[in-house]
């Protein structure tokens, strides 16, 4: 599915989790568009998010208006940011990556959460589980978490003599398990060793990388 295409079907599907947008009301219903990238990084896909909610026969400041808020790319911003959807009040609220669906979900239990992401929702406890979501949370999920291991093998051809791999994590995203790192290693090829960051808040909180003096490829 192209990107476009994907964010006409997220469109939809927040109008259709909206029940004041449904109810024909003399008030302009508002929905709140929660990002964690400024303006000028979502413009396609604040666009294909418009032409989305246009074919499903809502237009933007004719009988629904959407109330913008952008982290830039500071994602300790963002629950302050849900709070002032929560209470301006907005019928809906579209959150944009993880990191804004994990605040949008703890800024209200009652108004309805529509996020899209690609990693897995029930491990970052946006839902309950895949076939019953629970709560005011539910969305889109693309599933690129899963291509990791993909990636990993494309950037051994690209570069086959890397022998030490960082993985950079977010801050806002729930720490993976355990479970999850042993998973990630044992799918990495024998002779690359995964090195995982510390959580980071935001992109421009990203440490500078250096070379371990005992890095290498694993024994």
């Amino acid at each position: 599915m192209r990107r476009r295409d994907f964010m006409r079907v997220m469109a939809g599907s927040t109008v259709a989790w909206s029940p004041v947008a449904r109810a024909q009301k003399p008030t302009v219903p508002a929905i709140g568009f929660l990002a964690s990238r400024s303006p000028a990084d979502s413009t396609d896909v604040a666009a294909a998010f418009r032409k989305g909610l246009d074919e499903s026969g809502f237009a933007e400041d004719c009988n629904v208006t959407i109330e913008y808020r952008w982290a830039r790319g500071q994602y300790d911003r963002l629950p302050a940011l849900a709070a002032e959807l929560v209470k301006w009040p907005v019928a809906v609220i579209a959150a944009f990556g993880p990191p804004a669906a994990r605040a949008a979900k703890a800024a209200s239990t009652a108004i309805p959460v529509v996020f899209a992401s690609g990693g897995d929702p029930v491990a970052m406890g946006l839902v309950a589980s895949l076939n019953r979501p629970g709560g005011n949370v539910s969305g889109v999920n693309l599933y690129t978490g899963l291509l990791g291991a993909k990636r990993l093998g494309l950037l051994r051809e690209l570069i086959p003599s890397a022998g030490v791999v960082a993985v950079l994590r977010i801050r806002a995203i729930r720490r993976p398990t355990r479970r999850c790192a042993r998973r990630r290693r044992r799918r990495a090829p024998s002779n690359v060793r995964l090195l995982l960051s510390p959580p980071l808040t935001t992109p421009s909180s990203m440490p500078l990388l250096r070379r371990p003096s005992n890095c290498g490829p694993k024994r």
